[in-house]
């Protein structure tokens, strides 16, 4: 995918997007933020590079400078295409040039700057060497909530990401599980998704029976089986932005302790969903859903967080996690995921994302909580 990821952003949208990003790199003491190919980039730009390549390409920032794309000259016809490049300067280098003495030029000799997490070490370490009087530090920690807060029109876009991924729900509860394969049901998942305009699909996870007690099985050769649990957890990018959504379903009538500990994570899970209003903790949503789960007496077989941000990508800042202090704001969008997983028996998890509104949450997945009997 090159270009923009989304045609209801414009040049304007990421010169907007370009200036805050700059601006809070400046308010946080940084010189400047370095841009590698990957999710900043797209989010930045509505650039992506046409293919995974050694060559750098790298946008610069800087509060009070225009924002540069250093891009290999073959490569800058795409990037001219891409709907933020005429809010930046294209500098393109050809093979045989040196393009850290080009990108040194563009930098404070002596500044500290966010580099991009998923930066090449190769690119990184010329530039150390380039401009060594400079340092750096990833953009995950310098600036986690850069892309965390979205707008009116990302919210639209989560919003209809969302609402494909429940009607891939709608229509898997229909399909045949017994007798089945994970990996088929995962395949249908798949086809689903992608069908309901999904362009990238990131985990299609089908984890029946003893399998549902991990968290993050990958779907297998197990036949499913009338009596099991199982675990739905899916997700990806439609039109830049991403869904993610867990159910679990029981394949003919649930024993009573399977109801029980369904009903408690779809407890646990409202727990979390009305803990969501601005200015509460991450840690809120946390402890409120973990604190039903305590209390029925499986505290010990919640394993995970309650919650990870989602935007450009299925996994971003913030978390939902004891520890996190960072208060709620307007906007931002991440799952509430309660789970209790029973080695060797089976696991229960209920997800939907939620974004935070003026005076609490709105969930972006609206199919039934319930537990769904399946054939």
């Amino acid at each position: 995918m090159t270009g923009s990821t989304a045609a209801s952003f414009t040049a304007d949208d990421y010169r907007a997007r370009m200036e805050r990003a700059a601006r809070t790199a400046a308010e946080a003491g940084l010189a400047g933020l370095l841009v590698a190919p990957g999710p900043d980039l797209v989010w930045l730009t509505g650039y992506t590079p046409p293919a995974v390549t050694e060559r750098l390409t790298l946008l610069v920032l800087a509060a009070g400078q225009d924002p540069v794309l250093v891009v290999p000259a073959l490569e800058a016809p795409d990037a001219q295409k891409a709907a933020g490049a005429p809010a930046l300067t294209l500098r393109d280098w050809t093979d045989g040039k040196d393009p850290y003495a080009a990108t040194a030029a563009l930098l404070d000799a002596s500044g500290r700057f966010g580099i991009s997490d998923n930066a090449w070490a190769l690119h990184l370490l010329a530039l150390q060497q380039a401009v060594p009087g400079s340092s750096y530090t990833s953009l995950t920690e310098a600036l986690p909530m850069l892309r965390a807060v979205k707008d009116a029109a990302e919210l639209e876009l989560m919003t209809t990401a969302g609402a494909a991924a429940d009607a891939t729900f709608e229509e898997i509860r229909n399909v045949p599980f017994a007798g089945r394969r994970e990996a088929e049901v995962a395949a249908d998942l798949d086809r689903l998704l992608r069908r309901y305009g999904h362009e990238q699909v990131d985990f299609t996870i089908v984890a029946s029976g003893p399998n549902g007690a991990n968290p993050h099985h990958e779907a297998g050769d197990r036949v499913i089986e009338r009596g099991d649990m199982v675990v739905l957890d899916f997700g990806g990018l439609k039109d830049g932005y991403g869904s993610d959504t867990s159910r679990t379903v029981h394949v003919g009538e649930p024993t009573d302790e399977e109801r029980r500990v369904h009903d408690t994570v779809r407890e646990a899970q409202e727990a979390g969903f009305r803990a969501v209003r601005p200015g509460a903790a991450c840690q809120d949503v946390d402890r409120a859903a973990r604190a039903v789960i305590a209390d029925a007496g499986y505290g010990e077989y919640f394993i995970h967080r309650t919650g990870h941000g989602i935007g450009v990508t299925t996994h971003e800042p913030p978390y939902m996690i004891e520890g996190e202090e960072r208060p709620l704001v307007p906007g931002m969008c991440f799952s509430v995921e309660p789970g209790i997983y029973l080695p060797g028996r089976f696991g229960v998890r209920i997800e939907d994302i939620v974004t935070v509104t003026e005076d609490g949450g709105r969930r972006l997945n609206t199919t039934s909580r319930e537990l769904v009997i399946v054939e």
